[in-house]
């Protein structure tokens, strides 16, 4: 027979380990809407302010990047998809849009496809600045997948 600890433990690890999934029209104002929804997943993390600010801005300027870059600004669907494994979570933000012709090229600070001077080229420097990890994958004409992991309560 198990003892009381031992129960509790596995009771906590099966509670933290979960995933959601969904789908968003490509529209700037989706953006607020899926950081708001990972942040509300988040929260059973027991994170920090500061944790739950950084993942918010990551998913703000994935989300941006497949709207803007991904779609121009056209109609297409952001797939979003959260996981909690014990006290790390992932995020994957992917497109099936234009794809990264140079992702190395891509992910330097202040490069942007952008040609209007609005952007800045820093979406994947934030990224990398609020997160633990993120990895890109992307092919021209097929689309982007943008995987992003951070610990959370360290």
């Amino acid at each position: 027979m198990e003892n009381k600890k031992e129960v509790s433990e596995t009771i906590q690890e099966e509670e933290i380990r979960n995933r959601f999934y969904m789908e968003v029209e490509s529209k700037s104002q989706n953006e607020e809407f899926a950081r708001v929804v990972v942040a509300v997943f988040m929260s059973r993390m027991d994170p920090t302010l500061e944790e739950v600010d950084d993942v918010k801005t990551a998913v703000s300027e994935a989300v941006t990047n497949a709207v803007i870059h991904g779609y121009g600004n056209g109609e297409g669907t952001i797939y979003i998809e959260s996981e909690i494994e014990g006290k790390e979570l992932t995020v994957s933000i992917k497109d099936v849009g234009k794809g990264i012709l140079d992702v190395e090229k891509a992910m330097e600070p202040m490069f942007t496809t952008d040609t209007t001077g609005e952007r800045s080229g820093m979406g994947f420097s934030f990224m990398e600045a609020f997160m633990d990890q993120v990895q890109v994958q992307s092919k021209p004409g097929k689309g982007t997948v943008v995987t992003m992991k951070k610990q959370i309560g360290r």
